[in-house]
């Protein structure tokens, strides 16, 4: 890029003095493109700044316990160097029984969430979209976003009230209906679609956000143009608005596979009790209980770094499916 003496000379004075050859209408184009870099990295500071704490967050809480994970092949010690045992823990952890019953755990869980919650998002940024009084949006976004904002252990709380058999309103409704009482916090049948459930509360609502966003940069002609040719909402909705976000549903489908391994930490941990931990026990809770209750730090980095790998296995298996499907993936 060719820069004029002035332009020469007015950059560099950001920097103290005006190169010689610049003076004198010799550029030095290492000198120049030097002088660029230093420009735009005092106008992108700011930005660097602000983005800093992310950064260190992902060093310190997401790269260095990946250096971390070779705890699992050794015998940890307090007090000295670890000891290399290879796979040991690994032969503990596949010799255990219980480490299956939590696998199978979270397997059925994150399914039924992916099953029933991943297509409530989508179908909750449709509904919306088809709200034509933009007050009556609004009101309908702010209520049905508020429940991301709260804690697991106040949904928890609400969902414990609510189910209660003796005073939960869902009994009260059933109630009037003449069935009896249902403990569904305690009954191992229920429990894990209380779970779907809560999760279902939670998060349709804000999940909906990204795609309402995608519908929102569809180009409105393509709506003018299929009303021209006869078609009604639903015909929109299917020929438009879905081929439309279409790659937003991949690529939040494939995120979501990735994370298919951990079911919801915060929210098992909140809803479980002695009655029904057997259904619900899943790898994340496994790995807390046998970490930092029991100390066997090891074992617990081995339950950890099988369910890691699993999770990098099965998003590299959705993005190569979702390119072979539909041409987009998540890189």
């Amino acid at each position: 890029m060719s820069l004029d003496e002035k332009s020469v000379a007015a950059v560099a004075s950001d920097f103290g003095n005006v190169p010689k050859t610049a003076r004198e209408g010799k550029f030095d184009e290492r000198v120049m493109r030097r002088m660029q870099r230093g420009v735009k990295f005092r106008t992108w500071l700011p930005y660097y700044i602000m983005l800093a704490p992310g950064v260190v967050y992902f060093l310190v809480f997401h790269y260095y316990p990946i250096y971390l994970a070779k705890l699992a092949f050794e015998d940890f010690r307090i007090f000295g160097d670890n000891l290399w045992v290879g796979f040991k823990h690994f032969g503990v952890l596949f010799g255990s029984p219980v480490f299956y019953q939590v696998l199978a755990n979270t397997l059925i869980i994150s399914g039924m969430k992916i099953l029933f919650v991943f297509p409530v998002p989508i179908l909750v940024a449709l509904l919306i979209n088809e709200v034509r009084n933009s007050n009556l949006r609004r009101f309908i976004q702010s209520a049905i976003y508020l429940p991301h904002f709260l804690s697991w252990v106040v949904i928890a709380g609400i969902f414990i009230a609510a189910l209660s058999p003796s005073s939960g309103v869902i009994n009260e409704i059933t109630g009037w209906f003449g069935l009896a009482p249902r403990g569904f916090m305690t009954d191992s049948g229920a429990i894990r679609w209380v779970v779907v459930f809560s999760e279902m509360w939670r998060s349709a609502g804000w999940d909906s956000l990204l795609y309402f966003a995608a519908i929102m940069a569809i180009d409105p002609q393509l709506y003018d143009a299929a009303e021209m040719d006869g078609a009604n909402r639903w015909h929109k909705i299917w020929h438009v608005t879905l081929p439309g976000i279409a790659p937003t549903i991949a690529t939040l489908f494939i995120l979501n596979v990735g994370l298919f391994m951990n079911a919801g930490f915060d929210q098992i941990i909140n809803l479980s009790n002695d009655a029904i931990r057997d259904q619900i026990d899943i790898i994340d809770t496994y790995v807390y209980r046998i970490g930092l209750q029991s100390g066997q730090f090891s074992l617990a980095t081995a339950a950890g770094l099988f369910k890691g790998v699993i999770g990098m296995a099965l998003i590299v298996a959705a993005h190569t499916i979702s390119k072979r499907l539909i041409g987009k993936g998540v890189w």
